[in-house]
This record gives structure tokens, sequence and C-alpha cells, in this order.
């Protein structure tokens, strides 16, 4: 049996918490949905923040929805980079030795030691999804992307199962054109 997942690019974004929010655009300010993601409840939302290093900044980094419990931005090593970040390649939550950068909003600012990750590609699944396809929470597999002149196998992704998931693969934007993935792209679990 073929294991199909379907590959989607995530682009550099913010999460916030409500302590940053409220910092950054003003007590008690909600953010806004602009669209909804492909994750159950995920939204990218209407509110944009200046991300800074210290060779560089990204003006106007998209915050997804909803808040979290810790404030985190996920950028491609191309971007961290080009900003003078030191970032590690780590699971979403897992910022212990994160880059930092300091964030700017239209009514504060905020200087954030271990907060800057490149995430590490992944799968997200629901139980069912994981039953399927004989795969486990916290299992590093191979996927397969079959695409014109740029075919490759993404070693080293990570399984994270749970029942609010859609199932669907994440990668970064260098990852992504590494591949010449598009919309609708489908890798093969290995």
């Amino acid at each position: 049996m073929e294991r199909k997942v379907l590959i989607e690019t995530s682009a550099r974004h913010a999460h916030i918490t409500r302590e940053d929010l409220d910092i950054l655009f003003g007590k008690g300010y909600e953010l806004t949905s602009k669209k909804e993601l492909s994750q159950p409840g995920q939204f990218a939302s209407n509110e944009r923040i200046k991300v800074i290093g210290p060779k560089g900044e990204f003006p106007a980094v998209s915050i997804l929805g909803p808040i979290r419990s810790k404030t985190q931005v996920e950028l491609s090593a191309t971007d961290a980079r080009s900003i003078g970040v030191s970032a590690p390649v780590k699971e979403s939550g897992d910022l212990v030795g994160a880059g930092a950068c300091k964030l700017v909003g239209p009514k504060g600012e905020i200087e954030l030691d271990d907060c800057i990750i490149i995430a590490k590609r992944h799968i997200h699944a629901r139980p069912e999804d994981a039953q399927k396809y004989n795969l486990t929470d916290k299992q590093v597999v191979a996927v397969r992307v079959k695409s014109d002149e740029r075919s490759l196998i993404f070693d080293d992704v990570i399984v994270r199962v749970n029942p609010e998931y859609a199932f669907a693969m994440h990668i970064d934007t260098d990852e992504s054109n590494a591949a010449g993935i598009t919309p609708g792209t489908m890798g093969e679990i290995l």
C-alpha cells in the first residue's frame, strides 16, 4: 500500500502569547482571521509584526492564531541567516537554545531570547491516519517527493499524532523550493 501525504509549505510566521500580543498591539487586543489554515482551528491573522535580527529585519511577518503558550517565530534557514540570527532546527514549542530577536508591533516592542527556530519537517496525523499508515507519535520517517527535475527524499521527518490534526506534511520554504513543491503535491511515506 502506498502511503501518500499532502505536502504543504509553511512560510515564515509567528505564534504569540496573550502577554506579548498585549505589548505589541495593546491590552486586550484580539487577532482577526484573514484565512483558515489546513490544520483545524488554526488561522493566518491580518496582524503583522516586524522581526528584527542583528543584520536585518522582516517588516511584516504573519501571526498565526489562536494565541499560544509561548511566543515563537519560525523562519527558514535562509531567512535566519539573512537577518543574522542563529536558529536551530527544532520541533515547534521546543525553544531551548532558540535564536533571539526583537519583535515590533504598532503599540510596542519586545526583545526575546529563545524565540526563533527553523521548524523540523513534520507530519501531522490523527490517530486514525497513524493507524492506517502504521505510524506512531514521534516516529521518524522519510518522505519521497517526485517532481519535474527536482525529485528528492526528505529524511528525518517527525510524525506528530493528535486527534485535532489534519493529515499533512509541513516543510519550510527552503525545503519546498529544493523539491519544486507546488500546491497539491503529494509525498510518499517510506
